[in-house]
């Protein structure tokens, strides 16, 4: 047989195809945007589903953007922080939003990512009012946001790692740059990119799993799953759950009949 003859072989993982590593179910949970009472009531969904099945093993991986728009910032980061110290398994990966936060600590710019997109809620929730209208304002406020946030909240920051991977699914915030090998990819693609990734066609070495781009409902595509679906302004959080060869979407949402 010649290569010209020879099967073609895709080059990478379909969705359907895909699979978790075995004895391990897995909990994908898109952008929470400082919406710790979703959160909290995911959690307990996914807490109820595992005392019921009580799998071998499980990890639950939180994709970034926990801070910005909503009311509770502080309370999302105390909440995942105290979870990952409590258990390893709760896997807490970064987001744009997130390193926007720090970078805002860092360097009060105004006409930045934290300042321009629901920072001001963020530092509402550590009990600070952002006064942006002058730079000595800024300064002032700025300073008192960096007094308010706990130590600890920013090591853990600091800390969360950009990516994961399990089984043929790859877990990042944003996305990651076609054709790059996955252990070559720049940090910022992963909490940053769109359209590159978002427009491409073709299979992946694995699934890409990921947030950041806000639609209506999970996408569900041959090369990515999208849970993002907007909860700053939708209401519902939601997760993408791979158990084997199995895979389904749950969400919360607000009010206490949200769940499905």
């Amino acid at each position: 047989m010649t290569s010209s003859d020879a099967p073609h072989t895709p080059k990478g993982v379909h969705f359907l195809d895909a699979k978790g590593p075995a004895g391990i179910r897995i909990y994908a949970i898109g952008d929470i945007h400082g919406h710790l009472d979703l959160l909290e009531a995911m959690h307990e969904l996914i807490g109820d589903e595992l005392g019921r099945d009580e799998p071998a093993d499980w990890r639950i991986i939180h994709l970034g953007d926990y801070v910005d728009r909503g009311a509770d910032s502080n309370g999302v980061i105390e909440f995942l922080r105290a979870a990952n110290a409590r258990d390893s398994r709760n896997i807490v990966l970064t987001g744009n939003h997130d390193v926007g936060f720090l970078d805002f600590l860092a360097y009060p710019d105004p006409a930045g990512l934290f300042a321009r997109n629901g920072g001001p809620e963020t530092a509402r929730s550590y009990g600070v009012e952002l006064r942006m209208n002058d730079p000595v304002s800024l300064g002032e406020s700025h300073a008192e946001l960096v007094q308010a946030v706990p130590e600890k909240h920013l090591r853990f920051l600091r800390s969360l790692p950009y990516s994961e991977s399990f089984g043929d699914f790859f877990f990042c915030h944003a996305g990651i740059r076609p054709e790059v090998p996955l252990d070559q990819q720049d940090p910022r693609d992963l909490i940053w990119i769109r359209g590159e990734f978002l427009n491409y066609p073709e299979l992946h070495p694995k699934v890409v799993v990921h947030g950041h781009t806000p639609q209506a409902e999970a996408e569900v595509m041959a090369n990515r799953v999208n849970v993002d679906t907007g909860v700053y302004y939708s209401g519902a959080l939601t997760a993408l759950v791979i158990d084997g060869a199995d895979k389904r979407l749950i969400s919360v949402e607000a009010g206490a009949s949200g769940r499905r």
